[in-house]
This record gives C-alpha cells, sequence and structure tokens, in this order.
C-alpha cells in the first residue's frame, strides 16, 4: 500500500518578539503585522523579514494597504504612513486620537478612514494625512451630547477615563467600519451610522450596538452583535432585509466563504447561513470559539481559527463541511487566517506567525 502524504505540513514560523492581537494584512507575496512593542513587520512567503519599522507603542489593528503606503496607528494616538516597499516613513500625525479601530480605504486608495474611541470619524487623504473632513461623534435623538455623557461613545470594553490599562487586553478593540457605494458603515456606541463617505453627512442610522462585527454583499450590509442579533441591512436606507437571533450570543464577526455567510456563535460552534435569506445551512461544533473569521483554503477547505490555549486550525471541506484537518499552534487564533496559494498563515496571540503548506488530495 502506497503512503499518504499528510493533507497539511509546517511550511515555518517567524517571531515577532512580542504578543500581537492585529490580525495579518495580506500582500501579494506574503503579509504584514503589528505587534503590542510597536514594531510593523512585512514577511514574504517564506516567513523572511523584509523590514521591520519600530512606532514605539503598541500597534493593536492591523496595518492598511493603500496602493504603495502602509497606514498604521498606535494606542498613543500616532499615525504613520510607511513605504509598502521599504517601510521608510512618509509621513507622520502627533495627538491623533489611540488607533483601536481597524483604518479603512476607499477603492482607490486616496482616502483613509479613522474612528476614534469617541466615535468621532475622520477621512485623510492618504499621500499627505491632511484631513479632508472630520465627523464629531454622531448622536441618537434625546441622547447626551459627550459633554454630559464621554463615557457613552467608548467601547463599553474600554472606557475612555482608563484607556491606557485597557489596550492590551483583548478584545478592547472596537469593529472595523465597512465602505460600500460609497457609504462608509460606521458602528458606534450610539448604534450603527451610515456615512457619506466623500462629506461624512449621515445617511441613516439603526438602534443596533455591541456590533462585533461586519461583513458586505453588493448592497448588502451583514451585522452580528454580541447578544445574538444577525441582520442583514440595505445599505442605501438601514432596512432590514432579514435578521437572525442565537440564544447563546455571538462570539465573533461575520464572514462570507464558499457561498453562505459564516458566524462564530456561543459557547463553540460555527454556523452557516444564506446570504439571501438568513436561513440556516450549516452548524459545526468547535474546539473552542471563533472569535475572528473564517477564510477559504484550496477552493473548497473552510479554515476556521479558535481561540483555545491550543489554538487550533480546523479544516473543513465543502459541501458537506465535514473535518478535513486540524492542526495545532499552541497559541490561540483570534483572527482570520491568510491564504497564498497552498500557504495558510495564522497569527498567534503570542506574536508568532505560523504557515502551513496545504496538499491536494489525490483524486479518490
Amino acid at each position: 500500500m502506497a503512503c499518504q502524504r499528510a493533507p497539511v505540513e509546517p511550511a515555518f514560523q517567524y517571531s515577532s518578539d512580542a504578543s500581537s492581537r492585529t490580525g495579518l494584512t495580506a500582500l501579494v507575496d506574503g503579509v504584514l503585522l503589528g505587534n503590542e512593542a510597536g514594531a510593523v513587520v512585512r514577511l514574504d512567503r517564506g516567513g523572511r523579514p523584509v523590514w521591520t519599522t519600530r512606532l514605539g507603542r503598541e500597534v493593536a489593528v492591523a496595518p492598511t494597504v493603500a496602493g504603495d503606503n502602509v497606514i498604521v496607528g498606535t494606542v498613543a494616538g500616532e499615525l504613520a504612513c510607511l513605504s509598502l516597499q521599504d517601510g521608510k516613513e512618509r509621513w507622520r500625525l502627533g495627538g491623533e486620537p489611540p488607533v483601536l479601530t481597524p483604518p479603512v480605504v476607499d477603492d482607490a486608495g486616496h482616502t483613509v478612514f479613522l474612528v476614534a474611541p469617541d466615535g468621532a470619524v475622520h477621512a485623510l487623504a492618504v499621500d499627505s494625512g491632511q484631513a479632508r473632513w472630520k465627523r464629531p461623534a454622531p448622536r441618537a435623538p434625546g441622547q447626551a451630547s459627550p459633554a454630559q455623557a464621554p463615557a457613552a461613545q467608548a467601547p463599553a470594553s474600554a472606557p475612555a477615563e482608563s484607556l491606557e490599562p485597557q489596550v492590551s487586553v483583548a478584545p478592547a478593540l472596537r469593529a472595523a467600519p465597512v465602505l460600500l457605494e460609497g457609504v462608509l458603515v460606521v458602528p458606534l456606541g450610539s448604534g450603527l451610522w451610515a456615512l457619506d463617505a466623500r462629506s461624512g453627512e449621515p445617511r441613516w442610522s439603526k438602534p443596533v450596538t455591541d456590533v462585533v462585527g461586519l461583513d458586505s454583499e453588493r448592497d448588502t450590509v451583514f451585522v452580528a452583535t454580541r447578544p445574538g442579533r444577525l441582520l442583514a441591512l440595505s445599505v442605501k436606507d438601514g432596512s432590514t432585509r432579514w435578521e437572525q437571533r442565537f440564544a447563546d450570543g455571538v462570539t465573533g464577526p461575520p464572514a462570507r466563504a464558499l457561498g453562505a455567510l459564516w458566524v462564530g456563535v456561543g459557547p463553540a460552534s460555527l454556523v452557516g447561513l444564506s446570504t439571501a435569506e438568513g436561513r440556516e445551512v450549516a452548524r459545526v461544533a468547535l474546539p473552542s470559539p471563533l472569535v475572528g473569521r473564517v477564510q477559504v483554503g484550496l477552493e473548497d477547505l473552510l479554515l476556521v481559527p479558535t481561540s483555545g490555549r491550543e489554538g487550533r486550525l480546523v479544516a473543513l471541506k465543502a459541501p458537506g463541511w465535514t473535518p478535513a484537518f486540524t492542526v495545532r499552534a499552541d497559541t490561540p487564533l483570534r483572527t482570520r487566517p491568510v491564504v497564498r496559494g497552498p500557504l495558510v498563515f495564522v497569527l498567534g496571540l503570542d506574536g508568532r506567525v505560523l504557515a502551513w503548506r496545504l496538499r491536494v488530495p489525490p483524486p479518490a
């Protein structure tokens, strides 16, 4: 009997020398990451550092790529633009709000949008850092002003008056906005707000709070909340297209993959839903909760990072969602894997980047 090769084999490990919760930013030929020591690192596909830039304070959210620029911020309120090629600094702004929400860049790569801990939204020019517009935190009707209620504008897990002690404790980060059809949809303490990307003017709002993540498809925004609501909203006017509720709550953000919308549900399950109508199409028990997003590997594999101590990456095979294999990282996996061809990259909470090489199984 011929020996059968394992479906996955280790490719490399790289340590960034500090813990990290940024997740990985995918590049054509590798990945970017930041860590709590303030380092921003670009790795190639072999796990070799292309460059490292040190910003001095924790980078808590993933760097964002805009053309040949990398936009990255720190918990101390510095925002920098680096060269994607060599990591050299092109501009830096100080005295900004702590960067605890992932920046979002428009499709043209000309404007970067940032959300401050108090809910204010900024639009900056990528090439210079100059402000295009700035909007204070929008308020729902009858809501107190920020001066009257400063804590109401900050995430519940990271009060403004005690921000610095909170930034090293996951998950003290706010869900990232999404940008589609010229509309920036932003989850804030006061609810979900849609702003015009050119002017910052509000388009609509919904009383949806405690958001753990957003995703989008064409003209629809998918919103998951920690208490267990999952909604599909029209980006045009915020109207609800469908809604699902999970009694055990939602553990992580939604993600579209392999024809379904996937979300982590408490205590430790993965649920797939139809994007068109919200009907449940799959449910899989996991070894520990999914707090990040799933990813697709080798066309028909659903890669699921789990957050337990062992950091198991579970691969499910479409269309039946049966386990194909599981690999152990020995560090919690709390962010989405990156796939480049047969390579799968994950970032552990301990700051290690691990990569495995997937093997295409032989024909039956």
